[in-house]
Protein backbone atom coordinates (compact mmCIF):
# COMPACT_ATOMS: atom_id res chain seq x y z
CA UNK A 1 0.00 0.00 0.00
CA UNK A 2 1.98 3.16 -1.39
CA UNK A 3 1.22 6.64 0.25
CA UNK A 4 -1.30 7.83 -2.82
CA UNK A 5 -3.66 4.66 -2.26
CA UNK A 6 -3.64 4.69 1.51
CA UNK A 7 -5.01 8.87 1.15
CA UNK A 8 -7.17 7.67 -1.38
CA UNK A 9 -8.95 5.19 0.46
CA UNK A 10 -9.46 6.83 3.44
CA UNK A 11 -10.59 10.19 4.73
CA UNK A 12 -6.79 11.08 5.34
CA UNK A 13 -7.30 12.08 1.75
CA UNK A 14 -8.04 15.60 2.24
CA UNK A 15 -6.06 16.15 5.20
CA UNK A 16 -3.15 18.30 5.09
CA UNK A 17 -0.49 18.32 2.52
CA UNK A 18 2.28 20.08 4.22
CA UNK A 19 1.80 17.03 7.27
CA UNK A 20 2.85 14.62 4.42
CA UNK A 21 5.53 16.97 3.14
CA UNK A 22 6.69 17.07 6.93
CA UNK A 23 6.84 13.57 7.13
CA UNK A 24 7.96 11.57 4.01
CA UNK A 25 11.19 11.71 5.06
CA UNK A 26 10.39 9.77 8.05
CA UNK A 27 8.08 7.26 6.62
CA UNK A 28 10.39 6.46 3.96
CA UNK A 29 12.96 6.30 6.02
CA UNK A 30 11.10 3.47 8.56
CA UNK A 31 11.16 -0.50 7.73
CA UNK A 32 7.92 -1.12 5.18
CA UNK A 33 8.89 -4.68 3.73
CA UNK A 34 8.64 -7.99 4.55
CA UNK A 35 12.49 -9.43 5.62
CA UNK A 36 11.95 -12.35 3.29
CA UNK A 37 15.28 -12.17 1.50
CA UNK A 38 16.62 -12.57 5.51
CA UNK A 39 19.07 -15.16 5.38
CA UNK A 40 17.73 -18.18 7.09
CA UNK A 41 20.55 -19.17 10.33
CA UNK A 42 20.65 -22.62 9.12
CA UNK A 43 21.10 -23.91 5.24
CA UNK A 44 17.88 -25.45 5.01
CA UNK A 45 16.00 -23.62 7.47
CA UNK A 46 12.87 -21.56 6.66
CA UNK A 47 13.65 -17.75 7.08
CA UNK A 48 11.24 -15.69 9.26
CA UNK A 49 9.03 -12.92 7.77
CA UNK A 50 8.39 -10.10 10.22
CA UNK A 51 5.64 -8.50 9.03
CA UNK A 52 6.81 -5.09 8.09
CA UNK A 53 10.12 -5.41 9.68
CA UNK A 54 13.32 -7.68 9.65
CA UNK A 55 16.05 -9.89 10.72
CA UNK A 56 19.43 -8.76 12.41
CA UNK A 57 22.73 -9.29 10.82
CA UNK A 58 25.43 -11.16 12.82
CA UNK A 59 29.12 -11.09 13.03
CA UNK A 60 30.57 -14.99 13.52
CA UNK A 61 33.42 -14.23 15.68
CA UNK A 62 35.32 -17.16 16.63
CA UNK A 63 32.41 -19.62 16.99
CA UNK A 64 30.14 -16.71 18.54
CA UNK A 65 27.46 -14.87 16.93
CA UNK A 66 27.28 -11.95 17.41
CA UNK A 67 24.45 -9.33 16.92
CA UNK A 68 24.66 -5.29 17.68
CA UNK A 69 21.28 -3.79 19.18
CA UNK A 70 21.12 0.21 19.45
CA UNK A 71 18.50 1.33 22.41
CA UNK A 72 17.31 4.85 20.89
CA UNK A 73 14.58 6.95 19.92
CA UNK A 74 12.88 6.61 16.36
CA UNK A 75 10.53 8.14 14.71
CA UNK A 76 7.85 5.13 13.49
CA UNK A 77 5.58 5.06 10.53
CA UNK A 78 2.31 3.04 11.62
CA UNK A 79 1.19 4.52 8.54
CA UNK A 80 2.05 6.93 5.56
CA UNK A 81 0.94 10.19 7.19
CA UNK A 82 1.01 9.09 10.68
CA UNK A 83 4.34 8.92 12.70
CA UNK A 84 5.23 8.92 15.96
CA UNK A 85 7.69 9.36 18.75
CA UNK A 86 8.60 6.02 19.64
CA UNK A 87 11.94 4.19 21.38
CA UNK A 88 13.15 1.51 19.86
CA UNK A 89 16.26 -0.53 18.55
CA UNK A 90 18.53 -0.29 15.38
CA UNK A 91 15.93 2.58 13.92
CA UNK A 92 12.86 0.98 14.44
CA UNK A 93 10.24 0.33 17.00
CA UNK A 94 9.85 -2.85 17.17
CA UNK A 95 13.02 -3.43 17.32
CA UNK A 96 14.93 -6.06 14.23
CA UNK A 97 14.01 -9.39 14.88
CA UNK A 98 17.19 -11.49 16.04
CA UNK A 99 17.25 -15.19 14.78
CA UNK A 100 19.30 -17.94 16.14
CA UNK A 101 19.92 -21.80 16.24
CA UNK A 102 19.69 -24.08 19.05
CA UNK A 103 22.59 -24.84 20.46
CA UNK A 104 24.32 -21.37 19.10
CA UNK A 105 26.78 -19.48 21.33
CA UNK A 106 25.02 -15.28 20.95
CA UNK A 107 26.76 -12.23 22.32
CA UNK A 108 24.62 -9.17 22.22
CA UNK A 109 26.27 -5.66 22.36
CA UNK A 110 23.66 -3.22 23.45
CA UNK A 111 24.26 0.10 23.03
CA UNK A 112 21.65 2.67 24.98
CA UNK A 113 21.19 5.62 23.00
CA UNK A 114 18.40 6.59 25.00
CA UNK A 115 18.21 9.79 27.47
CA UNK A 116 17.82 7.25 30.56
CA UNK A 117 19.24 4.06 31.33
CA UNK A 118 17.63 0.99 30.16
CA UNK A 119 18.09 -3.10 31.05
CA UNK A 120 17.11 -6.25 27.85
CA UNK A 121 15.26 -8.78 29.12
CA UNK A 122 15.17 -11.90 27.26
CA UNK A 123 11.46 -13.36 27.49
CA UNK A 124 11.20 -16.82 27.58
CA UNK A 125 14.96 -17.55 26.76
CA UNK A 126 16.72 -19.90 29.31
CA UNK A 127 20.08 -18.36 30.80
CA UNK A 128 22.23 -17.52 33.45
CA UNK A 129 20.84 -15.68 35.74
CA UNK A 130 23.03 -12.85 35.06
CA UNK A 131 22.07 -12.29 31.95
CA UNK A 132 18.47 -11.77 32.13
CA UNK A 133 18.09 -8.46 32.27
CA UNK A 134 16.22 -6.81 35.02
CA UNK A 135 17.98 -4.10 36.12
CA UNK A 136 19.07 -3.70 39.74
CA UNK A 137 18.11 -7.59 40.54
CA UNK A 138 20.17 -9.32 37.93
CA UNK A 139 22.84 -6.47 36.34
CA UNK A 140 23.48 -2.75 37.12
CA UNK A 141 21.67 -0.74 34.91
CA UNK A 142 22.57 0.22 31.35
CA UNK A 143 23.82 4.00 31.18
CA UNK A 144 23.09 6.49 28.71
CA UNK A 145 25.87 6.31 26.36
CA UNK A 146 27.50 3.17 27.82
CA UNK A 147 27.45 -0.26 25.90
CA UNK A 148 26.44 -3.79 28.05
CA UNK A 149 27.50 -6.88 26.59
CA UNK A 150 25.31 -10.19 27.08
CA UNK A 151 26.31 -13.97 26.44
CA UNK A 152 24.26 -17.13 26.69
CA UNK A 153 24.32 -20.55 24.72
CA UNK A 154 21.01 -20.87 23.57
CA UNK A 155 19.48 -23.91 24.75
CA UNK A 156 15.93 -24.57 23.26
CA UNK A 157 13.89 -23.81 20.16
CA UNK A 158 11.12 -21.87 19.90
CA UNK A 159 9.88 -18.33 20.13
CA UNK A 160 10.66 -15.60 21.92
CA UNK A 161 10.87 -11.97 22.55
CA UNK A 162 13.41 -9.06 24.29
CA UNK A 163 12.17 -5.80 25.65
CA UNK A 164 13.21 -3.67 28.81
CA UNK A 165 13.50 -4.55 32.48
CA UNK A 166 14.18 -0.65 33.33
CA UNK A 167 11.18 1.60 33.67
CA UNK A 168 9.08 -0.69 32.10
CA UNK A 169 6.24 1.08 31.98
CA UNK A 170 7.55 3.79 30.29
CA UNK A 171 9.90 2.15 27.95
CA UNK A 172 7.59 -0.64 26.44
CA UNK A 173 4.71 2.01 26.28
CA UNK A 174 7.18 3.90 24.35
CA UNK A 175 7.76 0.77 21.80
CA UNK A 176 10.59 -0.98 23.17
CA UNK A 177 10.36 -4.31 21.90
CA UNK A 178 11.56 -6.98 19.50
CA UNK A 179 11.15 -10.89 18.32
CA UNK A 180 14.03 -13.60 19.39
CA UNK A 181 13.44 -16.69 17.63
CA UNK A 182 15.35 -19.78 18.18
CA UNK A 183 15.19 -22.46 14.81
CA UNK A 184 15.37 -26.24 15.94
CA UNK A 185 19.05 -27.61 15.19
CA UNK A 186 18.00 -30.15 12.84
CA UNK A 187 15.75 -27.80 9.60
CA UNK A 188 13.70 -30.61 9.18
CA UNK A 189 12.28 -30.67 12.40
CA UNK A 190 9.08 -28.66 12.60
CA UNK A 191 9.52 -27.74 9.03
CA UNK A 192 6.72 -25.22 7.18
CA UNK A 193 6.66 -23.81 3.87
CA UNK A 194 6.44 -19.94 5.46
CA UNK A 195 7.09 -18.73 8.76
CA UNK A 196 5.45 -15.15 9.96
CA UNK A 197 5.81 -13.39 12.91
CA UNK A 198 4.57 -9.83 14.61
CA UNK A 199 4.34 -8.35 17.70
CA UNK A 200 0.78 -6.94 19.39
CA UNK A 201 1.40 -3.14 20.48
CA UNK A 202 -1.06 -0.66 21.48
CA UNK A 203 -0.63 2.83 22.18
CA UNK A 204 -2.40 6.53 23.37
CA UNK A 205 -1.43 8.92 20.83
CA UNK A 206 -3.71 11.91 20.97
CA UNK A 207 -4.69 13.50 17.46
CA UNK A 208 -2.56 16.01 16.91
CA UNK A 209 0.10 15.12 19.24
CA UNK A 210 3.55 13.01 17.82
CA UNK A 211 4.64 10.90 21.28
CA UNK A 212 2.33 8.60 22.93
CA UNK A 213 1.28 8.94 26.44
CA UNK A 214 3.33 6.74 28.60
CA UNK A 215 0.75 6.60 31.60
CA UNK A 216 -1.68 5.21 29.29
CA UNK A 217 -3.58 1.94 31.20
CA UNK A 218 -6.86 1.67 29.80
CA UNK A 219 -7.90 3.80 26.88
CA UNK A 220 -5.59 3.11 24.25
CA UNK A 221 -6.30 4.52 20.62
CA UNK A 222 -3.78 2.92 18.37
CA UNK A 223 -3.67 -1.03 18.17
CA UNK A 224 -1.08 -2.30 15.63
CA UNK A 225 0.79 -5.68 13.97
CA UNK A 226 4.21 -4.41 14.15
CA UNK A 227 3.44 -0.87 15.03
CA UNK A 228 1.73 -0.76 11.62
CA UNK A 229 -2.29 -0.18 11.08
CA UNK A 230 -4.10 -1.29 8.41
CA UNK A 231 -4.49 -0.97 5.60
CA UNK A 232 -0.41 -0.35 5.98
CA UNK A 233 0.26 -3.21 7.59
CA UNK A 234 1.33 -5.78 4.82
CA UNK A 235 -0.58 -9.21 3.75
CA UNK A 236 0.63 -12.79 4.68
CA UNK A 237 1.21 -14.68 0.97
CA UNK A 238 1.00 -18.57 0.61
CA UNK A 239 0.63 -20.78 -1.94
CA UNK A 240 -2.35 -23.04 -1.99
CA UNK A 241 -1.38 -26.18 -0.05
CA UNK A 242 1.46 -24.83 1.61
CA UNK A 243 1.96 -25.41 5.55
CA UNK A 244 2.31 -22.08 7.42
CA UNK A 245 3.11 -20.88 10.64
CA UNK A 246 2.21 -17.55 12.39
CA UNK A 247 4.03 -16.59 15.72
CA UNK A 248 2.33 -13.68 17.45
CA UNK A 249 3.41 -12.14 20.92
CA UNK A 250 1.60 -9.48 22.85
CA UNK A 251 3.11 -6.88 24.69
CA UNK A 252 -0.03 -4.90 25.00
CA UNK A 253 -1.94 -4.46 28.50
CA UNK A 254 -4.85 -6.42 27.43
CA UNK A 255 -5.79 -10.04 25.67
CA UNK A 256 -6.26 -10.54 22.04
CA UNK A 257 -8.51 -12.84 20.43
CA UNK A 258 -7.01 -13.41 16.80
CA UNK A 259 -9.08 -14.87 14.60
CA UNK A 260 -7.78 -16.13 11.19
CA UNK A 261 -10.70 -17.02 8.48
CA UNK A 262 -10.41 -19.70 5.79
CA UNK A 263 -8.78 -22.35 7.72
CA UNK A 264 -8.84 -24.14 11.10
CA UNK A 265 -5.35 -24.08 12.42
CA UNK A 266 -3.68 -25.43 15.53
CA UNK A 267 -1.80 -24.35 18.64
CA UNK A 268 1.64 -25.41 17.96
CA UNK A 269 3.44 -22.97 20.75
CA UNK A 270 3.88 -20.78 23.40
CA UNK A 271 6.44 -18.78 24.71
CA UNK A 272 7.00 -21.55 27.00
CA UNK A 273 8.28 -24.26 24.30
CA UNK A 274 6.43 -26.19 21.69
CA UNK A 275 3.26 -28.09 22.40
CA UNK A 276 3.41 -31.71 21.71
CA UNK A 277 1.46 -33.00 19.22
CA UNK A 278 -1.10 -34.79 21.36
CA UNK A 279 -1.70 -31.60 23.43
CA UNK A 280 -2.09 -29.10 20.22
CA UNK A 281 -5.86 -27.90 20.01
CA UNK A 282 -7.77 -26.83 16.75
CA UNK A 283 -8.41 -23.13 16.21
CA UNK A 284 -10.01 -20.47 14.10
CA UNK A 285 -9.45 -18.00 16.87
CA UNK A 286 -6.74 -17.93 19.56
CA UNK A 287 -6.59 -16.00 22.87
CA UNK A 288 -3.14 -14.33 22.88
CA UNK A 289 -2.24 -13.50 27.07
CA UNK A 290 -0.75 -10.13 27.83
CA UNK A 291 3.33 -11.02 27.99
CA UNK A 292 2.41 -14.15 25.69
CA UNK A 293 3.04 -15.94 22.35
CA UNK A 294 1.01 -18.01 20.17
CA UNK A 295 2.34 -19.84 17.24
CA UNK A 296 -0.13 -21.47 15.06
CA UNK A 297 0.19 -23.62 12.04
CA UNK A 298 -2.11 -24.81 9.18
CA UNK A 299 -2.27 -25.72 5.64
CA UNK A 300 -3.68 -23.30 3.06
CA UNK A 301 -5.89 -25.18 1.53
CA UNK A 302 -8.19 -22.77 0.32
CA UNK A 303 -7.34 -19.67 -2.07
CA UNK A 304 -8.86 -16.53 -1.64
CA UNK A 305 -8.79 -13.41 0.91
CA UNK A 306 -8.68 -13.74 4.17
CA UNK A 307 -9.08 -11.59 6.69
CA UNK A 308 -6.29 -12.25 9.87
CA UNK A 309 -7.51 -9.75 12.92
CA UNK A 310 -8.14 -9.30 16.23
CA UNK A 311 -11.89 -10.23 17.12
CA UNK A 312 -12.50 -7.45 19.86
CA UNK A 313 -13.65 -5.08 17.20
CA UNK A 314 -12.54 -1.33 18.77
CA UNK A 315 -8.96 -3.10 18.14
CA UNK A 316 -9.78 -2.80 14.64
CA UNK A 317 -10.54 0.48 14.36
CA UNK A 318 -8.39 3.54 14.43
CA UNK A 319 -8.18 6.78 16.44
CA UNK A 320 -11.28 5.49 18.82
CA UNK A 321 -11.98 7.39 22.05
CA UNK A 322 -13.88 5.52 24.65
CA UNK A 323 -15.39 8.58 25.63
CA UNK A 324 -17.84 8.33 22.02
CA UNK A 325 -21.55 9.03 22.56
CA UNK A 326 -24.12 6.55 21.35
CA UNK A 327 -26.14 8.54 18.86
CA UNK A 328 -27.56 5.82 17.41
CA UNK A 329 -31.67 6.82 16.33
CA UNK A 330 -30.71 10.41 17.76
CA UNK A 331 -31.83 13.18 15.02
CA UNK A 332 -29.16 15.67 14.56
CA UNK A 333 -30.17 17.68 11.27
CA UNK A 334 -31.35 20.57 13.14
CA UNK A 335 -28.37 20.80 15.29
CA UNK A 336 -25.88 20.28 12.19
CA UNK A 337 -26.92 23.69 10.73
CA UNK A 338 -26.80 25.79 14.17
CA UNK A 339 -22.59 23.86 14.56
CA UNK A 340 -22.12 25.05 11.04
CA UNK A 341 -22.67 28.38 11.62
CA UNK A 342 -20.67 28.81 14.84
CA UNK A 343 -17.91 27.06 12.86
CA UNK A 344 -17.94 28.71 9.39
CA UNK A 345 -14.36 28.07 9.03
CA UNK A 346 -14.54 24.16 9.90
CA UNK A 347 -15.89 21.63 8.51
CA UNK A 348 -18.70 19.81 10.22
CA UNK A 349 -20.58 16.65 10.03
CA UNK A 350 -22.76 15.05 12.80
CA UNK A 351 -22.76 10.90 12.45
CA UNK A 352 -23.87 7.68 14.48
CA UNK A 353 -27.53 8.24 14.22
CA UNK A 354 -27.44 5.10 11.68
CA UNK A 355 -24.46 3.65 12.57
CA UNK A 356 -20.66 4.42 12.46
CA UNK A 357 -20.40 3.42 8.75
CA UNK A 358 -20.68 6.71 7.82
CA UNK A 359 -16.95 7.46 9.00
CA UNK A 360 -15.86 5.71 5.79
CA UNK A 361 -18.34 7.20 3.52
CA UNK A 362 -17.95 10.48 4.03
CA UNK A 363 -15.31 10.90 0.88
CA UNK A 364 -17.77 8.79 -1.20
CA UNK A 365 -20.26 11.09 -0.38
CA UNK A 366 -18.60 14.12 -0.77
CA UNK A 367 -18.81 14.96 2.47
CA UNK A 368 -15.20 14.89 3.77
CA UNK A 369 -13.45 16.76 5.96
CA UNK A 370 -9.76 17.04 7.39
CA UNK A 371 -8.46 14.92 9.82
CA UNK A 372 -6.44 16.56 12.98
CA UNK A 373 -3.10 16.77 12.24
CA UNK A 374 -1.10 13.49 12.78
CA UNK A 375 -3.80 10.32 13.41
CA UNK A 376 -5.59 8.04 11.30
CA UNK A 377 -9.61 7.50 10.03
CA UNK A 378 -11.67 5.06 12.74
CA UNK A 379 -13.01 3.38 9.61
CA UNK A 380 -10.43 3.20 6.62
CA UNK A 381 -9.48 0.82 3.66
CA UNK A 382 -10.61 -0.46 0.05
CA UNK A 383 -11.55 -3.81 -1.42
CA UNK A 384 -12.24 -5.35 -4.31
CA UNK A 385 -15.48 -4.63 -3.38
CA UNK A 386 -15.90 -1.19 -1.71
CA UNK A 387 -15.22 -0.29 1.55
CA UNK A 388 -13.56 -2.58 4.46
CA UNK A 389 -14.35 -0.20 7.49
CA UNK A 390 -11.50 -1.59 9.14
CA UNK A 391 -8.04 -0.35 11.03
CA UNK A 392 -5.58 -1.25 13.35
CA UNK A 393 -5.37 -4.84 13.94
CA UNK A 394 -6.06 -6.07 10.78
CA UNK A 395 -4.63 -7.74 7.36
CA UNK A 396 -4.94 -10.23 5.00
CA UNK A 397 -3.74 -13.50 4.07
CA UNK A 398 -3.77 -14.02 0.07
CA UNK A 399 -3.27 -17.81 -0.26
CA UNK A 400 -3.12 -18.21 -4.54
CA UNK A 401 -2.57 -21.51 -6.70
CA UNK A 402 1.09 -21.23 -8.83
CA UNK A 403 3.12 -19.11 -6.21
CA UNK A 404 6.59 -19.67 -6.39
CA UNK A 405 8.07 -20.87 -3.53
CA UNK A 406 9.39 -17.81 -1.41
CA UNK A 407 7.66 -15.38 -3.29
CA UNK A 408 6.48 -12.98 -1.01
CA UNK A 409 4.88 -10.00 -3.63
CA UNK A 410 1.08 -8.67 -2.83
CA UNK A 411 -0.24 -10.47 -5.70
CA UNK A 412 -3.36 -8.22 -5.36
CA UNK A 413 -7.23 -9.11 -4.59
CA UNK A 414 -8.24 -12.51 -5.51
CA UNK A 415 -10.30 -13.65 -8.45
CA UNK A 416 -13.19 -15.60 -7.16
CA UNK A 417 -14.67 -18.06 -9.80
CA UNK A 418 -17.92 -17.32 -11.40
CA UNK A 419 -20.84 -18.05 -8.96
CA UNK A 420 -19.03 -18.40 -5.76
CA UNK A 421 -20.15 -14.58 -4.76
CA UNK A 422 -22.33 -13.89 -2.63
CA UNK A 423 -25.11 -11.70 -4.07
CA UNK A 424 -28.26 -9.46 -3.46
CA UNK A 425 -31.90 -10.16 -4.28
CA UNK A 426 -34.78 -8.06 -3.74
Amino acid sequence: MNRRQFLGNSAAGVASLALLTETAAAVSAAPTTLAAASVPPLAGSTPITTLNGRSLPYTLRNGVKEFRLVAEPVKQAFAPGFVVNCWGYNGSAPGPTIEAVEGDRVRILVTNKLPEHTTVHWHGLLLPNGMDGVGGLTQPQIPSGKTCVYEFTVKKSGTFMYHPHADEMLQMAMGMMGLFIVHPKNPSERHVDRDYAFLLASYKVDPGSLTPNPSEMLDFNVWSFNNRVFPAIAPLVAKTGERVRIRVGNLTMTNHPIHLHGVTFKVTGTDGGWVPPSAQWPEVTTDVPVGGMRVIEFVADAPGDWALHCHKSHHTMGAMGHGTPNLLGVKQSSVDKKIQKLFPDKHYMSMGESGMAEMQDMAAMGKSMPLPDNTIPMMTGEGPFGALEMGGMFTVLKVRDGLKAGDYRDPGWYRHPKGTVAYLID
